[in-house]
């Protein structure tokens, strides 16, 4: 049982000292979309891939139900779906900090880069799977993001320093929930992860 008690100045010295370190990351990715007023759950589950850079890499590759991989890289997401053969193509370059914040939160991110973007809550320490967690709460001080994101809440491991969840609440009250397992940092990952290979007779389709 812990005798001192954690603060957020605390907190963000771990979770600082922890994105010095990371270079790469795997994990175990369970992501499940609330839809409140139906009561409506689906949940798509596989791996997640993060290369720390300047513009991180991310890729996501979902194995069910149904296969689809979401690829981050620079100022570009693409969203391959096989069984259509087709892969859509977004332009992120006027959002990119902003999307780089959300997608990257508590990887690689530094307390500062965190606090120029959301309003940061200590609300205590928790238990989650048997292992011990600290709980963060983000209102997004950009009023884009907030008018689409009310706020996120983070379960910071309390051995890596890195996320085991995330719940990014809904204007409209709706949420969804990132659960992350058998995480491995720093292995040598190929530049090849961070690619999609579709067939040549893919179907490209600009957004």
């Amino acid at each position: 049982m812990r005798k001192d008690r954690l603060d957020l100045a605390q907190v963000f010295s771990h979770m600082d000292e922890s994105a010095r370190r990371l270079k790469t990351l795997s994990a175990d990715l369970e992501y499940t979309k609330v839809t409140v007023l139906v009561n409506d759950f689906s949940t798509d589950t596989g791996q997640m891939y993060f290369r720390n850079a300047k513009s991180p890499d991310i890729l996501i590759d979902f194995k069910a139900p149904a296969r689809k991989i979401i690829l981050f890289k620079k100022d570009k997401v693409e969203i391959y779906q096989p069984k259509i053969n087709q892969i859509q193509e977004f332009d992120l370059s006027k959002r990119s900090s902003l999307i780089q914040q959300f997608l990257t939160l508590g990887f690689g991110s530094n307390s500062s880069e965190l606090q120029e973007v959301y309003e940061v809550k200590f609300l205590g320490e928790e238990q989650l799977g048997g292992a011990p967690t600290v709980l963060l709460e983000l209102t997004p001080r950009d009023q884009k993001l907030a008018a689409q994101l009310s706020k996120v809440q983070l379960w910071i491991s309390e051995q890596s320093w890195l996320p085991v969840q995330q719940k990014f609440f809904e204007v409209g009250g709706d949420y969804s929930i990132a659960r992350y397992s058998a995480v491995k940092v720093n292995l040598n990952l190929p530049s090849s992860t961070f690619q999609i290979k579709p067939p040549k007779d893919v179907k490209r389709i600009k957004m």
